[in-house]
């Protein structure tokens, strides 16, 4: 689907120790109104109910690398990317959570809280919880799961 796209920017997201077959895309293009950004990710954790999947923070971080430390191996991924000082969920790097349809998970959104230029070389992480929308810094959305930086 995605092999012939064109796109301004993008992340190879990988997983971390814990769910090392996670993986999949980030694309960001430049559009009229703002900066669409497209995910396809493969093999996250699945759902054990039978009735709905998993929903999982989807963000953009201020720190330039996916790697870490063993206690958060992508720590450097620092905190929510943020320059204009905005209370969560409103940082620049928030994004809508992935939600899991059996391991696979599809999201496309149009964001207008930054430029290309401004992402270039930050990372995306995908957390293990949803993110409630409220608790500051991070929406409580748990432990970092997988990371890619964007290119």
């Amino acid at each position: 689907m995605f092999s012939n796209i064109f796109y301004d920017a993008k992340a190879i997201i990988k997983g971390g120790r814990e769910y090392p077959k996670i993986h999949g895309t980030v694309y960001f293009n430049s559009v009229k109104n703002g900066v669409l950004v497209t995910a396809k990710i493969y093999n996250l954790p699945k759902s054990k109910s039978k009735c709905n999947g998993r929903f999982f923070g989807f963000h953009i971080h201020e720190g330039n690398s996916c790697t870490g430390n063993l206690k958060d191996e992508f720590a450097n991924s620092k905190g929510h990317y943020n320059p204009t000082n905005c209370s969560h969920p409103f940082h620049a790097g928030d994004l809508p959570p992935l939600l899991e349809n059996d391991g696979y998970a599809y999201m496309c959104v149009l964001v207008n809280k930054f430029k290309i230029k401004d992402i270039i070389g930050k990372v995306i992480i995908i957390h293990d919880s949803t993110d409630d929308f409220t608790t500051n810094p991070s929406g409580n959305s748990g432990k970092k799961i997988a990371c890619g930086k964007i290119k």
